[in-house]
């Protein structure tokens, strides 16, 4: 899915100029996607051209005009085709596993601090993802924010539960590091 897709799927939640585009991809989409402002423009530009999105321009004081966007029956169209495709598979980049595949190499401390760190941005995510879901009884908004809550309280708790694996294993490191470098210096 590409941000294109992505601001057809905004739009049909009401018109929005790009900024506010932005700000509900950083607040309701940020977990499943990240988009900039230097892709947003561009992608409502050439749906514009398209066809796909029409744009009005409203007045500000001291500002300029501010271009709101509102989705034409060819951009309902054309994401509902889009929508109607097979999801590709997810795929998670992840610096924190890649961290840890390497801990043994880090100081115990570091890794314990980086793993409690992650589990209050975990924490965060949940409490955020149940802060979108209250007061809304739509079907899907339920079901998009509990599956976020799902998805960090079973990875929170996989981090408590399994921390002891990587943090044990820089721990011994640290101790055998030391022991070496102990050795070195006796020498």
């Amino acid at each position: 899915m590409d941000v294109r897709t992505l601001c057809l799927g905004v739009l049909t939640l009401g018109d929005a100029s790009g900024y506010e585009i932005k700000k509900k991809l950083e607040e309701e989409f940020a977990h499943f996607y990240d988009a900039s402002f230097g892709s947003i423009y561009p992608a409502l530009n050439k749906l514009q051209t398209e066809g796909m999105v029409d744009c009005t321009y409203e007045a500000q004081s001291k500002r300029p005009d501010k271009k709101v966007y509102n989705l034409t029956s060819e951009g309902r169209l054309a994401l509902v085709k889009e929508l109607s495709d097979h999801p590709s598979p997810d795929r998670i980049r992840s610096e924190f596993i890649v961290m840890m595949l390497f801990a043994r190499l880090l100081p115990a401390s570091h890794v314990s601090q980086v793993i409690d760190d992650r589990i209050a941005s975990f924490e965060k995510s949940i409490n955020k993802f149940q802060a979108l879901c209250d007061g809304k009884n739509s079907g899907t908004s339920l079901f998009v924010s509990g599956y976020g809550v799902a998805i960090y309280e079973t990875a929170m708790k996989y981090l408590q539960e399994n921390r002891h694996l990587v943090e044990a294993e820089a721990l011994l490191a640290q101790v055998q590091d030391n022991r070496i470098n102990e050795f070195d210096a006796a020498d």
